[in-house]
């Protein structure tokens, strides 16, 4: 008679017999966070609104009805319609295009341009390790809306000004991070014995280190996706940011701020909504992110 096996513990195998792989692992410990979850839909819904709002939106961009005016919330305008009698849901939809774009280009551009920089510095030291470090410092120490202000008067208000701005001060933080986990990557066996067998500086930082980074990287994006819409939204209402016929979730705001007390003060709230309701979507989308990909929590 066969001894009896022990009976395989609860959740170790998929059911076809096999141990779950990283990517499964990691998407159930995503899942399990609820209001990561929640805010990955509220994004998606706020992206299909803004960039979709071509076909979303109840009227054209700019279409005006001067006679209407500005008029409270109702069944034909849902969220009412501003001063020159535009629909404001339609409006705050357009304006919302820019707000994203600028935030998921600024996440993009500042996180690779942070991720090589500090990668490098990890990895080589020496001189570049010195260098880009007292570079990041530098940036760290001077103040962002000051600076920002000061070369968008000087180089325009577009908004591929204002993402190339917005990157070159946002790349510090995730360029000190990478670095950090670089140092510690780079004493790692499996990088000794790919150096041994002759590999290149490239390809070990390509192929070996840049996976293990992964994790850092996605939180970075999405995190810095809120930051960015925060520092447009700023600057549009300082009046340095997007400028008409362009609109912004910022500008529109700006625009509103002199009706807070009137009967008007509803068209504060759209706008306000909308980019507060990207920033915490955002920042729970980022825990969701960081527990996932959080290796010591794999099982």
């Amino acid at each position: 008679m066969n001894a009896p096996t022990a009976p395989p513990s609860a959740g170790a195998l998929t059911p076809d017999g096999a141990e779950p792989g990283p990517r499964r692992t990691t998407l159930k410990r995503f899942l399990r966070h609820r209001l990561a979850v929640v805010g990955l839909f509220v994004l998606l819904a706020l992206a299909v609104g803004c960039f979709g709002a071509g076909w979303v939106a109840p009227y054209p961009r700019n279409a005006q009805d001067v006679l209407l005016g500005a008029t409270p919330p109702s069944g034909a305008h849902w969220l009412g319609t501003d001063q020159l009698g535009r629909d404001y849901l339609s409006e705050v939809l357009y304006a919302g295009r820019i707000s994203l774009a600028i935030g998921l280009s600024v996440a993009v551009l500042s996180t690779a341009v942070g991720t090589l920089l500090g990668g490098l510095a990890g990895y080589l030291g020496g001189w570049v390790e010195e260098w880009t470090m007292r570079l990041t410092d530098l940036f760290l120490v001077v103040p962002a809306i000051a600076v920002l202000a000061l070369a968008i008067q000087g180089l325009g208000s577009s908004p591929v000004t204002i993402v190339l701005v917005l990157t070159a001060l946002g790349w510090t933080l995730i360029a000190r991070v990478v670095r950090a986990q670089v140092l510690s990557l780079r004493e790692k066996e499996y990088i000794d014995a790919a150096r041994v067998l002759g590999v290149s500086d490239l390809r070990i930082l390509w192929r070996h280190l840049l996976p293990n980074l992964l994790g850092v990287i996605v939180v970075n994006v999405s995190l810095s996706v809120a930051g960015a819409v925060i520092l447009e939204s700023t600057l549009s209402f300082l009046g340095f940011g997007v400028q008409p016929p362009r609109s912004s979730w910022g500008n529109m705001l700006s625009q509103a701020s002199g009706m807070v007390g009137t009967s008007q003060s509803y068209l504060l709230y759209a706008p306000g909504a909308a980019i507060l309701l990207t920033v915490l979507a955002v920042n729970f989308l980022g825990d969701g992110l960081r527990d996932a990909f959080d290796p010591q929590g794999r099982r």
